[in-house]
């Protein structure tokens, strides 16, 4: 999975027996840009729902242990033949917990809600068959991986909104849509901070990137049209427009500033985006159900 936070990884697998972690040892997913993904999307469905409860609370446990087990699954994929105890322990510890997180959440809602949750499961699970197929094919870095895993992960939107308000709405599609929208976005700018210095690839990386951004005002367009999305939600895709004008006018620096600046940027777009939408979606007063 692509993280639009660039870290420093390390590949445990690649590591002596002698340094390898013990298989009891915490294992967690170093692609911190996920993470912002995941809570972004969230909030935005937590925030359309007007409210917060405890099957929402319950909701973000097992979304969080859901990314947190593809994790595992990646690193015992590119083992190929080999099995790692460690990557099997946390990988089922945390596929457990999200699995009956998401059984209880579906047998306990309403008819209407756990008919939207089997959808949203199904979406999910979708998208993890094919990101470890696309592992053992080593293929994962593709820009049609990285989509499918980026909408995987901003299902968190409807997902908590389902779960909080016990059903499915046109709102909770457009929030969907449009955190994959503006999170994808970081595929092609990450791409183009990390294309081959030639000028064709350059050039190439560069072309999808604007295409990719040209289309995205059309496709905001048709969400207001279809009433998916209010006005005030379609001005938060203009940060996306407006942090790819920055890249744009200053791709030299992009390409070449130190991890820390690029991590700042992408936060601060994202949490500004986070804003304009819940702004956009909040009542004047949000209820708390303890």
């Amino acid at each position: 999975m692509n993280s639009i936070i660039p870290t420093l990884k390390q590949n445990t697998e690649e590591q002596s027996p002698r340094n390898r972690p013990a298989w009891y040892q915490p294992l967690f997913s170093p692609e911190h840009g996920v993470y912002v993904v995941l809570l972004v999307s969230f909030l935005t469905g937590a925030a359309a729902a007007q409210q917060w409860n405890w099957e929402t609370t319950l909701a973000l446990i097992g979304a969080f242990c859901g990314f947190q087990a593809e994790h595992p699954l990646r690193l015992q994929l590119k083992q190929r033949r080999s099995l790692k105890l460690r990557f099997l322990v946390w990988g089922g510890f945390y596929g457990g917990i999200a699995l009956a997180i998401a059984l209880y959440l579906a047998l306990t809602g309403s008819p209407h809600s756990r008919f939207a949750l089997l959808g949203i499961y199904l979406g999910a699970i979708a998208a993890l068959i094919t990101d470890g197929i696309s592992v053992w094919m080593r293929s994962q870095k593709s820009i049609l991986n990285e989509l499918i895993t980026f909408a995987a992960v901003c299902l968190c939107a409807p997902f908590a909104y389902t779960v909080t308000t016990g059903e499915f709405s046109a709102v909770a599609l457009g929030l969907w849509v449009t955190n994959t929208l503006f999170f994808s976005s970081t595929i092609f700018t990450v791409k183009l901070r990390k294309s081959p210095k030639d000028e064709q690839s350059l050039a190439e990386t560069a072309t999808k990137a604007w295409i990719y951004h040209a289309i995205l005002p059309l496709i905001v367009a048709g969400l207001y049209g279809f009433g998916l999305v209010s006005p005030l939600t379609t001005t938060a895709m203009g940060v996306v427009l407006l942090k790819f004008g920055l890249i744009v006018w200053q791709q030299d620096w992009y390409r070449t500033a130190p991890i820390k600046f690029i991590a700042m940027l992408e936060t601060f777009s994202a949490l500004l985006f986070l804003g304009i939408v819940c702004v956009s979606v909040l009542p004047a007063h949000l209820p708390i159900t303890l």
